[in-house]
């Protein structure tokens, strides 16, 4: 008995030192957060930077791990945000089949990978500011085409009216249900692709990113590891398009518009693209300033203000907020080890 309590025990150890102090220490604060935190900064604060915060990071997967520059993350969230307007409940009076949620969510998910993987299929064969040029391409004609069209995505009206479902006795529509929704799928998609650049497909993808040519000429399928890429990224983004549509209660082509896409890439290149917790840390500081930087600098200057701290923080470290911290870190370290009077 005594033994299988110290085996049980030594299992446990291994599992919080693999996690880390780190995550472990994020963790608790983000689910205790709601305990001192108003309805406003629940869900205008942090389950709409949890939501951007998975955007970025299906950007940073992409651009970060492959080196694939998209601005059409936002068209594919979209695209799962118009599914479950379509597939389930709206009061537009136009299409609305009904479905419930547990049937809805899983076509829209898969619609919006379906399109991102199409979207990198048509990308992949071109570098850098040509794979900008096409997803911005894409991104544009998707708001164009969803603002004329009447018939499947209302026009410039949208769809209004779509609610959160309420399963288990629980309104998800709610500050913290919806809160604690975000946190769970945030940390489920964070898990993933953390997880997935350590493995086999995740390095290998890196290798690609660094040297194609090379990989290529090793017998590795360069362009269906890279739409692959694009599959997973459109997973992630799907599931954010889900959670945005339930947080504004509805969809219109300004939710996927070129601003919006900017915002995306502004989020993540702000966190920085060297870990999956970058894309989380420029979306709480984009979030905040889109807040109350109206309050600071008055509406007709609040977006002057977030153009300069973004050129701010892209001039002092181009990797963004993870560049300055690691270029801080050795610092601390040292100061730590230094003797006291």
């Amino acid at each position: 008995m005594s033994l299988a309590v110290a085996s049980t025990s030594a299992t446990q150890q291994t599992w919080l030192e693999k996690l880390g102090a780190g995550h472990t220490i994020l963790g608790t604060a983000l689910v205790l957060y709601p305990l001192v935190a108003s309805d406003f900064f629940l869900t205008q604060i942090g389950g709409y930077s949890l939501i951007f915060g998975m955007l970025g990071l299906s950007l940073m997967l992409l651009a970060g791990y492959g080196g694939m520059v998209s601005l059409a993350q936002i068209t594919v969230a979209g695209i799962a945000a118009y599914a479950i307007a379509i597939l389930g409940n709206n009061n537009s009076n136009i299409l609305g089949f009904g479905w419930p949620w547990w049937l809805a969510v899983p076509f829209a998910v898969a619609a919006a990978a379906l399109a991102s993987a199409l979207i990198g299929w048509i990308s992949v064969r071109t570098e850098g500011i040509y794979t900008i040029m096409i997803t911005l391409a894409i991104a544009t004609a998707t708001y164009y085409f969803a603002q004329q069209n009447y018939a499947i995505f209302n026009g410039h009206s949208g769809y209004a009216g779509i609610r959160a479902p309420v399963f288990w006795g629980v309104n998800w529509r709610d500050p913290r249900p919806f809160y604690y929704l975000c946190l769970g799928l945030a940390a489920l998609s964070y898990a993933a692709v953390l997880y997935g650049s350590r493995s086999t497909f995740g390095m290998t993808l890196q290798a690609i990113r660094d040297n194609p040519r090379r990989m290529r000429a090793l017998g590795y399928h360069v362009t269906a590891h890279k739409v692959f890429a694009w599959l997973l990224a459109g997973v992630i983004a799907g599931l954010a398009g889900v959670l945005l549509v339930w947080f504004n209660g509805r969809v219109s082509p300004g939710t996927i518009g070129v601003d919006a896409a900017i915002d995306v890439l502004i989020i993540a290149v702000i966190g920085g693209l060297r870990h999956p917790i970058g894309p989380f840390l420029g979306a709480v500081v984009v979030i905040l300033m889109q807040t109350f930087a109206i309050d600071i600098v008055g509406a007709e200057r609040f977006n002057t203000l977030i153009g300069m701290v973004f050129l701010v923080i892209v001039f002092v470290s181009p990797d963004g907020i993870l560049g300055l911290w690691g270029r801080i870190k050795p610092h601390l370290a040292q100061e730590s080890l230094r003797p006291g009077p």
